[in-house]
């Protein structure tokens, strides 16, 4: 007797439990997200079903017709949010603002939320992971108290569509989406399908009400969003919450927005009092002193379209184990292990390998960017011979494995914010274009050129052993 064959019902199916891509056998990679033994059964294969014409919500129009009104964004009361919002938040749009635990996103989304209140605009702040009471002991600490700011603590999907029925706000804030579940759906808040369907109702209602929503979520150990990566793709615009801890400086970086540019960047500043935008953050990243310090080199990056002026540290000692320590600290170890092999081989500096060497940023700043190479291994440079680099220097470029200092975007920029905080020398790459008035611009071809920066008579008295070969 021949064995009967498997339906499609008895067909095991497979899916992805991070972006939610389904196929009919089993993948050691999903080929939608990439990731790696995420392909799980869970149950049989899904029908194949045809979808017939129907009902169009709204007419076809020519699109000189559409009315571009309705995406007109709404300032939030926080500049530097609006800034990397494009302008503030479009109603209907859904956000997404991810960041590590004790960051500080509950506490700027509850400022956001007492300064978007007003008589047209109600907010609905609801919370899944505390209650009501220590919510309201945070906005008395951090004055956010208005009476168009309406709380709630629920972690039933129905309840906080209930909440939107009876407030009617313009604003939605969820603290956090992976702790929302729905009764209907199996699973674990935070699961993938969890997830997908308090974001799919919460976008829904977004959309229908023309109410803006703000989302909540965790990040896992390495750095990502939390969740399955549909999450993603299915709101308007993503935003990155970092900082460190220990630093008072938090950043919001645009990672997706559909209404405005994603190279924003908007600065905060976190203390006692709550956490407070900062137009000006350059002050944060530099050490003021009254003469130059051998092992620091001044330069200016760009975080989006921003000029920071940022300083970076060096430190050699002798080490005292055989293979020397290299230790960094808000910059890239390899772009620092880079600028230690060029200086030895083109800038002739040898005894950077025999030392432990030490390098970091003041306050917290994160770089990352090729412009900051110059900075690095003048740095390096000036800690290996113990000569500090003349004062109210900057440097901007980037240095090639052949010893080259090349050209780096928005260098008028840069030179531009160096000058209106009063550096009047600058160590640039060739051709920078046009130069504030009253600053010294030098431009350098390569490390021979720019080490030529450090003081002659500190150099030519400093002992043969300080590596420097002559």
């Amino acid at each position: 007797m021949a064995a009967r064959t498997k339906s499609a019902k008895d067909r095991p199916s497979y899916r992805c439990t991070e972006c939610g891509w389904t196929t009919a056998k089993w993948l050691g990679r999903c080929p939608e997200c990439h990731a790696w033994g995420t392909v799980e059964e869970f149950g049989g294969a899904p029908a194949v079903r045809t979808t017939a014409a129907g009902r169009v919500s709204s007419a076809a129009l020519p699109i000189g017709q559409v009315d571009s009104r309705q995406a007109t964004a709404r300032p939030t009361g926080v500049g530097e949010l609006d800034r990397v919002l494009g302008g503030g938040l479009v109603p209907g749009a859904v956000v997404l603002l991810a960041g590590e635990p004790g960051v500080g996103k509950s506490t700027l989304l509850l400022d956001v939320a007492a300064k978007a209140a007003s008589d047209e605009h109600r907010t609905l702040y609801v919370t899944g992971e505390e209650s009501a009471s220590q919510v309201r002991m945070r906005a008395d600490r951090i004055r956010a108290i208005s009476d168009h700011l309406y709380l709630a603590a629920e972690t039933d999907l129905s309840a906080v569509l209930a909440h939107l029925d009876a407030v009617k706000p313009s604003l939605l804030i969820l603290d956090s989406v992976q702790t929302v579940a729905s009764p209907e759906i199996e699973g674990a808040p935070g699961g993938m399908a969890q997830v997908r369907e308090v974001a799919g109702a919460l976008i829904r209602a977004s959309k229908e009400r023309g109410m803006s929503t703000l989302l909540v979520g965790h990040v896992t150990k390495e750095g990502a969003i939390a969740g399955p990566r549909l999450l993603e793709h299915l709101v308007d615009v993503v935003l990155s919450f970092e900082g460190d801890r220990h630093a008072r400086l938090r950043l919001v970086r645009g990672v997706k927005n559909r209404y405005g540019a994603t190279d924003e960047v908007g600065c905060f500043e976190l203390h006692d009092e709550g956490i407070t935008g900062l137009a000006d953050p350059s002050g944060l990243f530099l050490t003021r002193r009254d003469e130059p310090v051998p092992g620091t080199c001044l330069t200016v990056t760009l975080e989006g379209k921003r000029p920071l002026v940022a300083e970076v540290q060096a430190l050699t000692v002798d080490s005292q184990i055989p293979s020397p320590r290299r230790t960094t600290s808000g910059l890239e170890t390899s772009r620092v292990s880079m600028m230690l092999a060029v200086l030895e081989q083109r800038g002739r500096i040898s005894s950077l390998g025999k030392r432990d060497i030490y390098s970091a940023t003041v306050g917290g700043v994160k770089l990352s960017e090729p412009a900051a190479d110059l900075a690095i291994a003048l740095a390096l440079a000036s800690a290996a011979s113990d000569t500090p680099l003349p004062k109210n220097l900057v440097a901007i470029g980037e240095v090639g494995l052949a010893g080259e200092v090349r050209r780096v975007t928005g260098v008028q920029r840069r030179l531009a914010e160096a000058h209106r905080l009063g550096f009047t020398h600058a160590l640039v790459p060739t051709d920078p274009g046009k130069v504030p008035a009253g600053m010294r611009v030098t431009e350098v071809a390569d490390m021979g050129d720019a080490l030529r920066a450090l003081p002659r008579r500190s150099r030519a008295q400093a002992p043969q052993e300080d590596g420097v070969r002559r």
